[in-house]
C-alpha cells in the first residue's frame, strides 16, 4: 500500500486546481503577461504596511483575540455603514486567514458529513473543493448563458435543492462570469433558503466592482436579522492585499463562540500585527478602493473592446468583478488552448475547464492590471486569434 492510500479519501480525492496548473506552467516566462491570477498588480500601498510595520515593531507578536481585535471589528463596522450603508455592530465581524478560510469555515459550521452544497456554475473552484472536504457534496447549478450574458433561473436552482441541502452559497458579483445578482434574485433565493430552513453563504467580495453604480445589490438589502446569512469576505481584492491572506465572517452574534472555537482549532487566529494594517486598510483605504476600480473599469473595456472586434469572442463586458469571461469561436479544449497561449501570445489566462460545469468553453482574463499592459495583452490575444 502506498503513503498516499493510507491517507483520507477526501484528502486524496482533492482536485488539482487548474488555475494553478497554467500559473506553475508560465511560472518565469520572460515577458509573460498574467491575467490569470485574480489580483490586480499593485504592490500593498504603504500606508497599509507602515501600520503593519509599526505593529511588528511594537512588539505586537503574542497570541491574540481569535475573533479578531476589537479595533479591526469596529472598523469593519464603519466600513459597512460608510460603503454599504449598512449599521451591524461590531460583534457580527470575525476575522479570519483569508476569504478562503471565511468560506471553509462556513462550510464547517453549516455543513455535515453527507450534506450537499448547492451553488451557482461557473465558480471559482475552491467552494466545490472545500465542501468536498468537508464530506459534504457539491451541487452545481449552471447559469444560462445567452447572447453573451449569464442569467440566473431560479427554477432551476430551486429544483436542485433536497432534504439532504444545508447550504445555498451565492457569489456575486461572480468570479469568473461577472454575473451580478438583481435584488430579485437575492429576493428569490432568500425565499428559497427560508422555505426549506437552510443556510445562505453569501461571497461578496466584489460588491464594489459593480460597474452599473457605487455597489452591487447584497443579501443585506433583503434580509430580516432571523435570515440565516454567513458573508464571507477578504481583504484582498480592494486593498491589493492578496498575499496577506486575512479575511473575515459576516455572522449572527449567536454564532461567535461556534466560529470562535473554528478559528482556534485551525489556526488561532490572525497575527495582530497584520490586523493593525487591515485598519489602515478599511480606514484610509476608500481612495485606493476607487483607484483600483477605475483601473479594472478602463482596462475591461480597453480588453473587452479589441476580442469583441475580433468577432471571434462571444462575451459582453462583465457587469461586476474585475474578469472576462471569454468563449471564442471554434476552440473546444480550453485547457489546451491557455497552455498555448503562453507559448505563442505570451499571456496567462485561466482554462474555463477550471471553474466547474458551464465553464468549459470559456478562458478567463483577470483585468484589474495596468491599462497600458491590458491593451498589450489584447493586441496578442487579437494575434493569437487571427491565426487560428
Amino acid at each position: 500500500m502506498t503513503f498516499i492510500e493510507t491517507l483520507s479519501p477526501q484528502a486524496r480525492l482533492a482536485p488539482e486546481s487548474g488555475i494553478v496548473e497554467i500559473f506553475n506552467y508560465a511560472r518565469g516566462r520572460e515577458g509573460l503577461i498574467p491575467l490569470l491570477a485574480g489580483e490586480g498588480d499593485t504592490p500593498t500601498p504603504s500606508f497599509i504596511s507602515d501600520a503593519a510595520a509599526a505593529s511588528l515593531a511594537a512588539g505586537h507578536t503574542f497570541y491574540t483575540y481569535n475573533r479578531g481585535i476589537p479595533d479591526l471589528r469596529r472598523a469593519l463596522s464603519d466600513y459597512y455603514a460608510r460603503n454599504l450603508g449598512k449599521v451591524l455592530p461590531a460583534d457580527h465581524f470575525y476575522v479570519v486567514g483569508s476569504g478562503m478560510q471565511a468560506i471553509k469555515l462556513s462550510i464547517e459550521a453549516a455543513c455535515k458529513p453527507g450534506d450537499e452544497a448547492v451553488y451557482l456554475s461557473p465558480a471559482w473552484p475552491n467552494f466545490a473543493a472545500a465542501v468536498g472536504l468537508a464530506s459534504a457534496t457539491p451541487v452545481p447549478v449552471e447559469l444560462e448563458f445567452t447572447g453573451g450574458r449569464w442569467r440566473l433561473d431560479i427554477d432551476r436552482l430551486a429544483s436542485a435543492i433536497t432534504p439532504k441541502t444545508s447550504v445555498i452559497f451565492i457569489n456575486s458579483p461572480s468570479n469568473p462570469t461577472g454575473w451580478t445578482a438583481t435584488a430579485d434574485d437575492l429576493k428569490a433565493i432568500l425565499d428559497l433558503a427560508r422555505k426549506h430552513g437552510i443556510w445562505i453563504i453569501a461571497d461578496e467580495i466584489y460588491a464594489l466592482f459593480s460597474y452599473g453604480g457605487h455597489r452591487a445589490p447584497s443579501f443585506l438589502d433583503v434580509m430580516d436579522e432571523n435570515d440565516r446569512v454567513l458573508f464571507v469576505n477578504s481583504f484582498s481584492k480592494n486593498w491589493s492585499m492578496t498575499g496577506w491572506r486575512v479575511g473575515w465572517i459576516v455572522a449572527p452574534p449567536e454564532l461567535g463562540q461556534v466560529i470562535e472555537n473554528l478559528v482556534q482549532y485551525s489556526t488561532s487566529g490572525v497575527a495582530e500585527f497584520m490586523q493593525r494594517g487591515c485598519i489602515a486598510a478599511l480606514d484610509e483605504g476608500d481612495g485606493l478602493i476607487r483607484e483600483n476600480f477605475d483601473k479594472a473599469r478602463i482596462s475591461r473595456d480597453l480588453l473587452c473592446d479589441a476580442l469583441i472586434a475580433t468577432n471571434r469572442v462571444e462575451t459582453l463586458k462583465p457587469d461586476g468583478a474585475f474578469y472576462a469571461f471569454l468563449k471564442i469561436d471554434g476552440i473546444k479544449d480550453t485547457r489546451a488552448t491557455a497552455l498555448d497561449i503562453v507559448d505563442k501570445a505570451g499571456v496567462a489566462l485561466a482554462p474555463g475547464t477550471a471553474f466547474g460545469p458551464g465553464g468549459a468553453p470559456f478562458l478567463r482574463a483577470c483585468f484589474l492590471r495596468d491599462p497600458k499592459l491590458v491593451e498589450t495583452a489584447a493586441e496578442r490575444l487579437a494575434g493569437y486569434l487571427r491565426g487560428l
